[in-house]
This record gives structure tokens, C-alpha cells and sequence, in this order.
């Protein structure tokens, strides 16, 4: 029978105390390792930074909850790549590498996938915030990293602030790369989709909405989750932003915002470790499943 481990972090590996926040950690690998079984898999669980696990002694290793990896980014890209040369990796190295860091959206956008519009700032960047959204007319813009999650050094700025926050915009990028985008003011009026696709079929979508006088929707910060029913626009937009991807993942989730004219952009495309909503859509964990038995069959 083959071994799937399904990685977390620390903080979920053994949960002394169960909040609804972990509670629904736990649900969503439960409903996962069910699928998994019934698909004639051995189902193990452990966290990422575990010095004592054996990875070699299973079949795959398939990332989920691994939420602290930004924090501890190097020590994390660190044990990442040394699992495919244990064990396969899913989604793969080479994958979870581009991801990574948001500046796939530009190879998305050569692809011709609508994406937010993005100024890619690197260290090497010789320009001022000021500077950037001069030359783009951007008079709102959101700054956040190239790698990073749930909001991390993310701000929201608009006029005199723009000018306020360059030597701060300066200071971040001496030590990382950033990402420049005007403010969408559907985040604060519609929210943001996220598209849920395995093996690359859509399954899913919920909505995510910030808080009255926020623009974050993420939970941390406030915001709230609902259900969604995506139209054949936003569907087929995700199909074709994973079938984009430097060669199709076996799982991953599309964040949408729309343009001022209604229109579907990608935000964010997660292939990592994605927040996939299983509790809310019991079923699609068959088809999670599923796409991890057909990529098995694969290698």
C-alpha cells in the first residue's frame, strides 16, 4: 500500500488546545486522509520541521498547512529541497520554487492571463515608490512583498502617503524584493474569489470579504468567508491559470479580484499551501484524492 505524508507546521502537528481555527485545520486533514484511503493510500502526518521523520519511507510527501513558511523562509526552502531527493515532492520543487515568489504573475501575464497590473520592484530596483507611481498614474496602490502571506508587510497607500512611506518602500527593498499594484476597489465592494482546482478541474469557490474600513479579507485581520458561485468567466480563467503553470498542479487555488469594468483578474495564484475550504465542500477532497493518485501514477 503506498504512504502519503500530508506536511503542517508545528502548531498544528499535535494541538494541545483545539480553537474553531484548528478545528478546522484538523477537519479539512481528516476529510483529506478519508479520500486519500479510499483511493488505497497509507495516510501519515507530520510537520515540516520534524527531525525525526523518515521521509524517504513514503511515496509522497504533499505540502498543506506548512503556514510559517515565509517566516522561516531559507530553513524551509532548505528541507524542501532536500525531500525529492527522498521521496516525490507534490506539487513539485520546481513548482513550489516559482511560486514562491509573486513574480510568476508576470509569467502569467506573458501567457496572456489577466493579472492585477504589477510593478516588480527587485533589490536592484533603482526607483522610489514616488517614483513608480508617477509613471504608472497610480495615485492608490497596495505595496506588499514578492514573498510572503496572510497580509505580511502589506500596506495600503494613497496620496501624501505615497510620498510619506517612500524611504520606508526604500528600506524594505534593500532587503527583498516588492511588488507595486493600484488599489481595487472591489476588494473593499465585492471582495475576493478564491477558485479551487485539483488536477485541473474546477471544484469550488468561496468569497472572501475584508471588514468594514479594511481592504485585508484575511480572518486574521478581520475578514469574513462566504459561499460563491463562480461564473464560467472566473471558472475558465483559473483552468487557464493553472494550465499555465510550468506544467499543470496537481492541486493549487486561484485568487480573483475584478477591474473596474467587472472583468476577472488573478491576484494570486497559491500552489503551495493553500487554504482549500474542504469543510465547506466535503467532495472535492475525492477529487483532491484523486489528482494525487494520477500524478503518482505518473513518476
Amino acid at each position: 500500500m503506498p504512504t502519503i505524508t500530508l506536511v503542517t507546521e508545528q502548531r498544528y502537528a499535535h494541538p494541545k488546545k483545539k480553537t474553531p481555527y484548528i478545528a478546522n485545520i484538523l477537519k479539512e486533514y481528516e476529510l483529506l486522509k478519508a479520500a486519500l484511503e479510499a483511493e488505497g493510500f497509507l495516510v501519515k502526518r507530520t510537520a515540516w520541521d520534524n527531525p525525526n521523520y523518515a521521509w524517504e519511507n513514503s511515496d509522497a510527501v504533499v505540502l498543506r498547512t506548512t503556514w510559517d513558511y515565509y517566516e522561516r523562509y531559507d530553513e524551509f526552502m532548505t528541507w524542501l529541497e532536500s525531500v525529492p531527493q527522498k521521496t516525490h515532492l507534490i506539487n513539485s520543487i520546481d513548482m513550489v520554487r516559482w511560486n514562491v515568489n509573486k513574480h510568476y504573475l508576470h509569467d502569467l501575464q506573458q501567457k496572456q492571463i489577466p493579472i492585477v497590473p504589477t510593478f516588480f520592484a527587485s533589490t536592484k530596483t533603482h526607483r522610489s515608490l514616488e517614483e513608480i507611481c508617477k509613471t504608472n498614474a497610480w495615485e492608490h496602490v497596495i505595496v506588499k512583498p514578492a514573498i510572503g502571506a496572510a497580509a505580511y508587510l502589506t500596506y495600503q497607500l494613497q496620496g501624501s502617503q505615497i510620498q510619506a512611506f517612500t524611504p520606508r518602500f526604500a528600506e524594505l527593498l534593500a532587503q527583498r524584493d516588492m511588488l507595486v499594484q493600484p488599489f481595487q476597489k472591489s476588494i473593499t465592494q465585492k471582495g475576493e474569489a478564491s477558485l479551487m482546482v485539483f488536477g485541473g478541474r474546477f471544484t469550488h469557490a468561496i468569497l472572501k470579504k475584508a471588514k468594514a474600513g479594511d481592504f485585508r479579507v484575511q480572518d486574521d485581520f478581520g475578514g469574513t468567508v462566504h459561499s460563491y458561485e463562480a461564473s464560467e468567466a472566473e471558472i475558465t480563467l483559473a483552468e487557464n491559470a493553472m494550465n499555465s503553470c510550468l506544467s499543470l498542479p496537481v492541486y493549487g487555488r486561484v485568487d480573483i479580484m475584478w477591474d473596474e469594468a467587472g472583468a476577472p483578474m488573478v491576484s494570486e495564484l497559491e500552489l503551495i499551501e493553500p487554504e482549500i475550504w474542504l469543510r465547506d465542500h466535503p467532495s472535492a477532497a475525492h477529487q483532491f484524492a484523486r489528482a494525487i493518485k494520477t500524478k503518482m501514477g505518473q513518476v
